[in-house]
């Protein structure tokens, strides 16, 4: 069983436990509308792309908002739990290579739901390897993320291992868990632990250019 399948279960495990309208880390999305998302995102693909093409604002989409009216009641909620941890067909990418195209999505989903709350949950302690696994991921993803920044972008784990996503000089770099650099790179700065360091310009430079996106 790979780390996708791993995660997907305490994350389903943690929806189960959590106020289906609690607040999450994605603006306009409840608990219950982050679930439908997962969702929509395996089994719905031609809802997940009619709400892209509808370009609504986030807690508007029309084909989401049908699953998530399906999830209204304890049982619809518990319900679409369930029907997220059986996943997608075996054929389905979703199924066969989850450990490349979701864990990720999982493991920051998760957080959206951990730490969305009054009171954010504390940074998970996630296995060796699962971290692993996550690190070899990310320098794809932040170099799509980053790819336009004013200077050039190292990511850094606490023992010193790097990884450059940004060609450029001066350059930042980001250091932190596996886990907080994903939440960094997606866009949840606040929620991230994660230090930004290098030549005070390019920090500053680097943190404006951030703000504006």
């Amino acid at each position: 069983m790979g780390w996708a399948r791993t995660e997907k279960r305490a994350l389903a495990e943690t929806l189960r436990q959590t106020d289906p309208r609690a607040a999450t880390l994605c603006a306009g999305w409840d608990v219950q509308r982050l679930l439908a998302h997962l969702v929509q995102r395996e089994q719905d693909a031609r809802g997940a792309v009619g709400d892209l093409l509808q370009r609504a604002e986030p807690g508007q989409e029309k084909n989401l908002g049908s699953l998530v009216e399906g999830a209204a009641t304890p049982q619809g909620y518990a319900a679409l739990v369930d029907r997220f941890l059986a996943g997608p067909p075996r054929w389905s990418p979703f199924s066969w290579a989850a450990d490349q195209v979701s864990l990720l999505e999982y493991v920051v989903h998760h957080e959206d739901v951990r730490r969305g709350g009054p009171v954010p949950a504390a940074p998970r302690e996630l296995p060796a390897h699962q971290r692993q696994q996550l690190w070899k991921q990310l320098p794809l993803m932040a170099r799509l993320r980053f790819r336009k920044a004013p200077v050039g972008v190292v990511l850094a784990l606490p023992d010193g291992t790097t990884a450059p996503v940004k060609v450029g000089t001066p350059a930042v770099t980001l250091t932190g868990d596996p886990v907080e650099l994903a939440l960094h790179v997606t866009g949840r700065r606040g929620a991230a632990v994660v230090q930004v360091s290098g030549p005070p310009a390019a920090v500053t430079e680097f943190q404006d250019w951030l703000a504006q996106g």
